[in-house]
């Protein structure tokens, strides 16, 4: 039990700090490395870690990534980075066009792939219209991350907390999207304010403004193709007819089946990191669960008058410890001790609530949020801690605020 949990604990240090201090393994390699040491010390036999991997959520996150990596490769990410950002409209217009489009492909094609694809070209198209790129690349992660809590494919997380509690497409839309939608008017409200007065690269230091950028390249029967298959997946899960994992699956089949682009192509797009970190953290969780002191916790939380069965309850908690270790990392830590029931739309409503919004406090929060800091560093624009934090914990705050009274009313 001792080895058990402290490996345990080591797993979750680096989910926190991004990485296992002290040595250049990231949270995937720890996932991993600790998945094969809850082997190796007995604290999991082979065929229980095997069982331990949920393959509905790793499927359906799969199926999804293969859709969103369609749009990726035929353009049309670009193609819509490229027609906003040059739209004619003053900063704080453009500002809002830029977080609905984030919001809505975001809902639709889940939130970290939609900012893998257009971060590098939001930043070029900003620096070449002379304007101060930061303001619009933190409006496009907030929104991105907000955006995406009301829809079941709208994040990982939302798909494993709704694999794990049984919860359709229409019943996580029921009681998340309004949250959702309303998040992104105060995304924009926040950011017009802190950044008024400094939407220019003349107003403040700001890095040489990038050449012209060159028109996307759309291939529009691909795109059209994407768009069909996506909207038939949306359908089908609003039916419930069938398993959500075959849904997306099948989509994804489908979507490989391409006489112009290699199925090679679409499958770089697919986060083979994201599908192993679940994966290796499904056995470190599954291990631990087996020592029965997760479930000593949770009772005597509950003894305390913490219940994480309740909305409210669950909500806070998954909101605090999401910016310690991670949104995804949460989900997967918390969603196991639900008892599904009369309230798990609520409880879902909770974790991808909870976990979405928090998210934009921090850096690290999400991945979307290391994403886009990153992607802007390699590109010449550099975003602190401070800056993000500055924009993002009162974008988080107001949002968890708004959604505390939601989840209450549920």
């Amino acid at each position: 039990m001792h080895l058990t949990l402290l490996i345990f604990l080591v797993v979750y240090i680096a989910m926190g700090f991004g990485k296992i201090p002290g040595f250049k393994v990231d949270r995937t390699g720890a996932a991993l490395i600790g998945a094969v040491a809850m082997l190796a010390v007995g604290s999991l036999s082979a065929q229980a870690a095997w069982n331990a991997i949920d393959y509905k959520t790793v499927g359906l996150l799969f199926g999804l990534m293969v859709i969103s990596g369609a749009f990726a490769v035929s353009g049309f990410y670009a193609w819509a980075a490229q027609k906003v950002a040059t739209l004619r409209a003053s900063p704080t217009v453009l500002l809002a066009v830029f977080i609905a489009v984030s919001g809505v492909l975001s809902s639709l094609l889940t939130n970290d792939v939609v900012v893998v694809a257009m971060t590098p070209l939001l930043v070029s198209i900003t620096l070449a219209r002379g304007l101060n790129p930061i303001p619009f690349l933190l409006a496009f992660c907030f929104a991105a991350n907000a955006g995406s809590v009301g829809t079941l494919i709208g994040s990982p997380q939302n798909m494993i907390a709704a694999q794990a509690l049984d919860v359709s497409f229409l019943e996580l839309l029921k009681v998340a999207g309004l949250p959702a939608l309303l998040s992104l008017p105060i995304v924009w409200g926040v950011i017009a304010y802190m950044f008024r007065g400094k939407w220019t690269l003349g107003q403040q230091t700001s890095p040489t403004p990038a050449a012209h950028t060159a028109p996307a390249r759309l291939d529009l029967m691909d795109t059209i193709k994407a768009s069909v298959v996506m909207l038939a997946t949306v359908v089908v899960f609003v039916m419930d007819i069938w398993p959500q994992e075959i849904v997306a699956l099948t989509a994804a089949s489908i979507l490989l089946i391409n006489r112009s682009i290699a199925s090679n192509d679409v499958l770089k797009e697919v986060d083979g990191n994201l599908l192993l970190l679940v994966m290796g953290l499904f056995i470190v969780n599954a291990a631990m669960a087996a020592t029965g002191l997760p479930q000593t916790l949770l009772a005597d939380l509950k003894h305390l008058g913490v219940d994480l069965n309740e909305p409210l309850a669950l909500y806070l908690t998954s909101a605090a410890l999401s910016n310690i270790v991670g949104n995804n990392p949460t989900v997967m830590l918390l969603a196991p001790y639900l008892q599904p029931g009369a309230n798990s739309d609520a409880l879902c409503a909770a974790l991808a609530l909870g976990t979405g919004f928090s998210s934009n406090m921090v850096i690290f929060g999400s991945l979307a949020g290391i994403v886009v800091v990153e992607q802007s560093k390699a590109c010449g624009v550099n975003i602190s801690f401070m800056d993000f934090a500055k924009a993002g914990l009162p974008v988080a705050t107001l949002c968890i605020v708004l959604s505390a009274f939601w989840i209450y009313w549920l």
